[in-house]
């Protein structure tokens, strides 16, 4: 029963975050008609604004928001591409802080295409072999060959999980230094709306810590999957 509460209470303690991050988001998506442009307008606005030639802005899939080195593009989803809102204002203002980082060839950005890549290979490797474990389990035969599987899959799920977490000061350097910044000098925003672009922004910044703390959740119901 004790493991069960501390397995509860831990689970909430890690959910709080990615909850918070779409609370967030969601109260500030409601349209408001006084903004002068959409969230992709505004993007391509600031593209043009900051001279980063070669960044394209683009529509992308829900909920997928992000900068693209590679192909060199703010993405944004429909919402933010479309809306007139604190949200779409922000979020886009803090993708183009991303690629004003790739222009710039700023070390921080480094963050992102050194462990961001690993983060994900980690994470996908030990849940492909997670879901191959059935298998394993039929060819190894041995308890002892079988929890090594089992233990390497954990470890690199902890392993892609802790590498999102050193990207968190590039994600807070793209919507502290320089969206929020962008936003207040350039007037896109007016005053009473600063307390809650502040937040927008925090939850932007926190998108990938909290991501990390939902796969270590994911990590630990995998532990209670396999106790059974």
């Amino acid at each position: 029963m004790l493991i069960l509460i501390i397995g509860a209470v831990l689970a909430i303690l890690v959910y709080c975050p990615s909850f918070w991050v779409r609370h967030v988001m969601s109260k500030y998506s409601q349209e408001l008609a006084d903004l002068p442009g959409t969230g992709g307008e505004l993007a391509q606005h600031l593209v043009d604004r900051f001279k980063l030639d070669g960044i394209k802005v683009e529509e992308t899939q829900p909920f997928r928001d992000h900068f693209d080195p590679k192909d060199q593009a703010v993405r944004l989803s429909p919402d933010n591409f479309n809306g007139r809102s604190l949200t779409a204002v922000a979020v886009a203002a803090h993708e183009v802080g991303h690629a004003i980082q790739f222009h710039r060839k700023e070390k921080i950005f480094e963050l992102r295409s050194r462990y961001l890549p690993r983060a994900q290979m980690l994470n996908q490797a030990g849940i492909a072999i997670m879901f191959s474990f059935p298998i394993i389990g039929i060819v190894l035969r041995s308890p002892w060959a079988v929890g090594m599987v089992i233990g390497l899959s954990l470890l690199l799920q902890l392993a892609g999980a802790l590498a999102y977490l050193i990207i968190l000061p590039e994600e807070w350097d793209a919507s502290f230094n320089k969206a929020l910044p962008i936003l207040i000098d350039g007037e896109y925003v007016n005053e009473k709306q600063f307390p809650a672009i502040r937040k927008i922004l925090k939850a932007a910044a926190l998108t990938y810590f909290a991501a990390a703390l939902a796969n270590v959740l994911n990590i630990g119901r995998w532990f209670m999957i396999l106790r059974r």
